[in-house]
């Protein structure tokens, strides 16, 4: 029967894709740079493709921990007259800090762009770097809830 529910459940969130924008302030500037991040319903890992400079780097990123955990609670006993029961249930909990994945990009000069990102719901955060110790912060959201400016 347990495994009955989770194989359930995980059909139930194996057709859950999802295109986000990702926007990227360096920390030596204000500019804005532009990528984006699919996931193809597999919660778990995706393409990722960022420019930067006029340079494209693209890669995967990889789903690091959950931003939630599900799992079987028991205990608990019922007494109704001659008959006795031990209950239980499942019992799921977010993960206080999202879900955490790393991304490691390269573009066709060879030069790379690794990237920590963390979700929560559908929007998130995170910091990349380049081969030259440039820091980003990142923003991600769904591409549906984007703000309407055109890359630079």
């Amino acid at each position: 029967m347990r495994t009955l529910i989770l194989a359930a459940a995980a059909l139930a969130l194996a057709g859950c894709a999802a295109t986000y924008q990702l926007q990227l302030m360096p920390h030596d500037s204000g500019r804005i740079y532009f990528g984006t991040m699919h996931d193809p319903g597999n919660r778990g890992e995706g393409p990722i493709q960022i420019t930067i400079d006029n340079r494209t780097f693209t890669g995967t990123w990889v789903q690091a921990t959950s931003d939630s955990t599900t799992a079987w609670v028991s205990g608990g006993v019922g007494w109704w007259g001659p008959r006795s029961a031990i209950g239980g249930g499942f019992v799921s909990m977010d993960n206080p800090q999202g879900a955490m994945s790393m991304a490691l990009l390269t573009a066709p000069d060879g030069s790379g762009l690794r990237c920590n990102l963390r979700m929560s719901g559908n929007r998130g955060d995170g910091m990349c770097r380049d081969d030259q110790n440039r820091f980003f912060d990142v923003q991600i959201r769904p591409v549906s809830a984007a703000p309407a400016t055109t890359p630079q």
